[in-house]
């Protein structure tokens, strides 16, 4: 089966997209992993127009469910791993199998940046978090580290808060990167201990990690702190390896689109955070995916 149009990823700008391919009656097929990407870590979403407030996770919910409404392929808990294009077909292929379109929508977002240091991977669900408001009341009364000292960190921080006895906020460069606002409102719980110009080197423990390793970058000395938890808040990669031999990257490795959308490869369009676009948002994303999915639509009246 050739399919109109396959969609890989199911966060708000491949939700949106598949609601308008839908609506125009293409056939199509929603591949993702899981739902909802990053935005089901915000707690509270303020900005989302008609809601006054809701959490990612409510919001990805009603967005599914929406999508759902329509005559829609859905193959969930899949991952893109390769892709192609021969005589004007996709291949795109997962775990398990290869689907055929006409046209692709990549919105597969961003993932967390990781440190790549020796028990990062091994400690990971067992005192390593990249997500502060999934993991954040599991750490009652512990200390714990925040690795990242820009916006990402400190939310993190704010998250932690209400929980932890006490925080660590840990930054590479020599100053705290995020907004001055937050570093105050944190400053004074008196929870909170800044540390900068540090390279956080290595997380140790037993069956849980137990202490993280940083050296002092001034000094070129190491010093050891005893935290029972760390979240790694540096940053988002795009998620695009899949895909890379068919599109064009900027210097951060997001995927470059113009106005409507297209990639370099004519029948391929991207859309949402693992694009150029200039803001991060979760409207922004849903109004891409929209552009894309149009934008496919006039690409495949014209084929």
């Amino acid at each position: 089966m050739i399919y109109d149009l396959i969609i890989i990823g199911g966060g708000p700008a491949g939700i949106t997209a598949g609601i308008y391919a839908a609506r125009k009656k293409l056939k199509t097929l929603l591949i993702t992993k899981e739902w909802g990407g990053q935005m089901t870590k915000a707690t509270e979403i303020g900005n989302w127009p008609g809601t006054k407030m809701i959490s990612g996770n409510d919001l990805i919910k009603q967005m599914s469910e929406h999508l759902r409404m329509f005559e829609i392929e859905i193959k969930e808990n899949k991952e893109a791993i390769d892709m192609d294009k021969k005589n004007d077909i996709f291949t795109v292929r997962d775990n398990d199998q290869t689907y055929e379109a006409k046209a692709v929508i990549i919105a597969t977002g961003k993932i967390p940046r990781v440190l790549n240091i020796p028990g990062e991977k091994e400690y990971r669900g067992k005192g390593v978090s990249f997500c502060a408001t999934c993991d954040a009341p599991m750490f009652k009364n512990k200390e714990v580290a925040v690795v990242g000292g820009g916006n990402a960190g400190f939310a993190t921080a704010i998250d932690l808060i209400k929980y932890a006895k006490k925080i660590y906020i840990l930054e590479f460069f020599p100053e705290m990167k995020g907004d001055l606002v937050t570093k105050e409102k944190l400053e004074k719980t008196g929870k909170v201990e800044f540390h900068t110009n540090v390279a956080v080197k290595e997380i140790k423990g037993n069956k849980f990690m137990e202490s993280l390793t940083y050296e002092d970058r001034k000094t070129s000395k190491d010093h050891e702190i005893k935290v029972e938890g760390v979240f790694i808040s540096i940053g988002m990669m795009p998620k695009v390896g899949f895909a890379q031999k068919l599109v064009e990257l900027n210097k951060i490795g997001e995927i470059v689109i113009d106005k409507d959308n297209y990639t370099k490869t004519p029948g391929l369009f991207a859309a949402g955070d693992i694009t150029d676009i200039k803001y991060e948002q979760i409207v922004i994303a849903s109004g891409e995916g929209a552009k894309a999915a149009l934008a496919a639509t006039e690409y495949l009246k014209g084929k």
